[in-house]
């Protein structure tokens, strides 16, 4: 069999033709992405503003912007901010919930499964302004729904407790798209695995432990990796706090938003935003080492088992075993006279 032809790919639709598919997607993302993302790392280096004489004529400053961030203790409570946030509502929150969730539905069928993954999904498919909207009225001090559950009127979550507020509020929005990818990952673990350490004696945290978790570890992987970078970059909360009190709850993208757009500050703003990126960047590339490992270890099992089973298909067996023909017992004497050698019989049985 020939390869394609000169001039031609693997489906013969020939080069120019191939790059006219892909033409129009590159195009979006040099527009939409590259040329963003290169404008943005220009106006790092420049005290653009957003009024006055530097909006007219930027001049290039370096590092300045960046040296400046660093050293300014608002951009580090925020990072700070930043990380807890990422930890309470994406990697604790998200991810522990929607994994419960999906091990408690595990199995089950019928209405109930129904529901609550309705109840879930539901939070998570509306829009985020309708969110914050719902979340403002449930934590309001004055006629807030939770104060009238809790008997509590008067206390002001928001403004006493403004962290814990935007953590539970995101980790409840967010918590769906962990339960579906955990159900989609618990389905692949074989049943007869699970009866068979249950059986052994494994309790429920064992199988978790030694069964499961192994298992699934590529998807837990997966999921930190997208909920963590989701999060950290999320603006959803300043429409319930607004980065207040104080700057209690003032994540980075708050802060970049109020440096940038209502300081002004647009060369500032968009070192802090190439700071972000790089964050993101340690971030992926750590979970992606870690993913990159798992998949080199349950290649080297899988390779190991394999070379197992070719060893133990190799070994002789024994051979068949001579399975003894039935006895010959001699006959009765013929007789006298008849001339008949004697004849023997089997034995019965």
């Amino acid at each position: 069999m020939t390869g394609p032809a000169a001039g031609t790919d693997a489906a013969g639709l020939g080069r120019a033709r191939a790059v006219g598919f892909v033409l129009p997607a590159l195009v979006l993302i040099g527009v939409f992405l590259v040329f963003p993302a290169l404008w943005t790392i220009y106006l790092g280096i420049t005290d653009y503003r957003l009024t006055g004489l530097a909006a007219a004529d930027p001049r290039v400053v370096g590092a300045e912007n960046y040296t400046t961030a660093l050293g300014d203790d608002r951009f580090r409570t925020s990072l700070w901010l930043s990380v807890q946030y990422v930890l309470g509502s994406a990697v604790i929150g998200q991810a522990g919930l929607g994994f419960a969730i999906a091990w408690m539905l595990r199995g089950r069928r019928g209405p109930v499964r129904r529901l609550v993954e309705g109840l879930v999904l539901l939070s998570w498919i509306l829009p985020s302004s309708v969110v914050a909207f719902l979340w403002i009225a449930l934590l309001d001090r004055d006629g807030g729904t939770l104060n009238a559950l809790l008997g509590t009127p008067g206390a002001a979550w928001l403004l006493d407790h403004p962290m814990l507020s935007i953590i539970v509020f995101n980790t409840w929005r967010g918590t769906a798209f962990s339960m579906m990818l955990y159900a989609a990952a618990l389905e692949s673990v074989p049943p007869s695995h699970l009866e068979t350490a249950r059986l052994a004696g494994a309790s429920t945290l064992q199988q978790l432990r030694d069964v499961v978790l192994p298992r699934i570890k590529g998807h837990i992987l997966t999921n930190m990796l997208l909920i963590s970078l989701w999060t950290f970059n999320d603006f959803t909360p300043f429409l319930i706090t607004a980065g207040g009190p104080e700057g209690r709850s003032e994540i980075l993208p708050f802060y970049v938003y109020t440096t940038a757009l209502r300081g002004g500050q647009l060369g500032f703003g968009a070192a802090v935003s190439f700071l972000i990126l790089l964050i993101n960047l340690v971030f992926a590339l750590a979970y992606l080492r870690l993913l990159r490992n798992r998949n080199r270890d349950h290649d080297h099992d899988h390779d190991r088992d394999r070379d197992r089973d070719h060893e133990d298909a190799a070994l002789p067996g024994p051979g068949p075993a001579a399975v003894p023909g039935p006895a010959a017992v001699p006959g009765p004497p013929p007789a006298p006279g008849s001339g008949r050698a004697p004849a023997s019989r089997e034995a019965a049985g």
